[in-house]
């Protein structure tokens, strides 16, 4: 009887620390199950594929195709917590893909239209504001009729989905484009398209003095306003743990090396004597993931610090009470739909750009993914839920388990399967969750 109490004692102390420590780091508890739920995907896949899952070269893909759904995800997590979605973002992806491809590759290029030649300094610079500014343009519609024809976004999104698959055969009647110019195809990653060795640990370093400024920045903030403080022991946490995460990526990437037939014409073109065991030259980070830590960093800042996106989280969380208060949300909807379409202009992008060509098939199911990233990372359908890291950690796990069933060669129709699977599970956790909280 003693010993049992004793046990029971020693069970209830580990449990208050823990809910001492998650109360003094304030660390999200959905957020928290997600990495947990991660890691345990990343083991099971590292040994179901023999260990081949968890290897810097695997790890290093994985960042790059994550890239494109993270970047659409970080939009939708807005377009979800004003109550509405958008289907047609894996249509428009495509869409868009097409029309940057015949502009770099055929309206610049020939002579019956601008004729000033193919891979120009420029020609990157044009293509990715056409993209843009057609991606805010469509945008612009589609919150135009739902927000003031009064059309529910399920209708005007699943229409687009068709009309912008449609669109995309239009654009080239069907036939790739392909190739694309040399400084676009960069955008996209590969050998080239990385940071190197060097530049990834000074980005690194960067992004850990910047968790560091927002640590200090947020607990002056608190002493400003005469908010609870946390224990500085509890900073000292989430900057160590911070920065080890980073550091720790930077040297995962940084172990994967160029492959030996990129390395060897690299060392024929500068005249670099070949070793005997190889030219190792580390890739480093590449270009689609800064550009979406880029894209998460500003959508953060807009969903957290600006009057938009309190707006956005006032109309998700009651439209009346929001509207009563003096919100537009009428134009709140246009912006929201405007910021989508300008993601999945980035977004394809860098899908062209990884495949150095322009094809009917972009995008296709990619509304699936993007959806279950910003549900899975926590946005809720019910409104006024949902935020910008959970998203980037939901695409990260859509992309792992896209991953690792490949590795295990499973078909791509049981991919879907899995993945319709993983998002009704999600909305139905949510649904308990908002339940338990209510």
């Amino acid at each position: 009887m003693v010993e049992a109490a004793t046990a029971q004692q020693r069970r209830d102390a580990r449990f208050g620390f823990f809910q001492t420590f998650m109360r003094a780091t304030e660390i999200d508890t959905r957020l928290l199950g997600m990495i947990i739920a991660l890691a345990v995907i990343w083991v099971g896949f590292h040994f179901q594929s023999g260990g081949v899952f968890l290897t810097p070269r695997n790890l290093w893909n994985l960042s790059v195709q994550t890239s494109t759904v993270a970047v659409m995800a970080t939009g939708m997590v807005l377009v979800i917590v004003s109550r509405n979605i958008d289907l047609s973002v894996g249509s428009l992806m495509g869409f868009l893909g097409m029309v940057m491809g015949a502009v770099q590759a055929r309206f610049i290029p020939l002579p019956e239209y601008l004729g000033l030649g193919f891979d120009q300094p420029y020609t990157w610079i044009v293509t990715l504001a056409v993209g843009m500014a057609l991606g805010a343009a469509i945008g612009a519609l589609h919150g135009t009729i739902i927000a003031f024809f009064e059309i529910p976004a399920f209708i005007v999104t699943l229409g687009g989905l068709l009309i912008w698959r449609g669109a995309a055969w239009w654009v080239a009647s069907g036939q790739t484009i392909a190739p694309l110019d040399s400084t676009f195809q960069l955008l996209g990653g590969g050998a080239h398209g990385s940071i190197g060795a060097t530049m990834s640990w000074i980005v690194g370093g960067l992004i850990c003095v910047g968790i560091i400024a927002t640590i200090i920045s947020g607990r002056s903030q608190r002493r400003r306003f005469q908010f609870p403080l946390r224990p500085l022991w509890a900073e000292f946490v989430l900057v160590g743990v911070g920065c080890a995460a980073v550091l720790g990526a930077v040297a995962v990437v940084n172990s994967y090396p160029w492959p030996v037939g990129i390395a060897r014409r690299y060392a024929e073109a500068n005249n670099i004597p070949w070793p005997e065991g190889g030219l190792i030259i580390p890739t480093g980070i590449a270009i689609p993931v800064l550009i979406a830590i880029g894209v998460a960093m500003v959508m953060t800042f807009i969903a957290n610090r600006t009057r938009f996106g309190r707006y956005v989280f006032a109309l998700g969380g009651n439209p009346e009470a929001a509207e009563l208060g003096g919100i537009n949300t009428r134009w709140v909807i246009v912006k929201i739909f405007i910021v989508m379409g300008i993601l999945c202009a980035i977004s394809a992008a860098i899908a062209t750009a990884r495949l150095n060509a322009s094809t009917n098939a972009l995008g296709v199911l990619t509304e699936l993914y993007v959806i279950a990233a910003a549900v899975i990372g926590g946005s809720s359908f019910a409104g006024g839920i949902g935020t910008v890291p959970g998203a980037i950690l939901g695409a990260l796990i859509m992309q792992s388990l896209q991953s690792g069933m490949v590795l295990m060669r499973i078909d791509a129709p049981m991919q879907n399967i899995v993945v319709g699977i993983v998002l009704v599970l999600a909305v139905g956790l949510d649904t308990i969750y908002r339940r338990r909280a209510t």
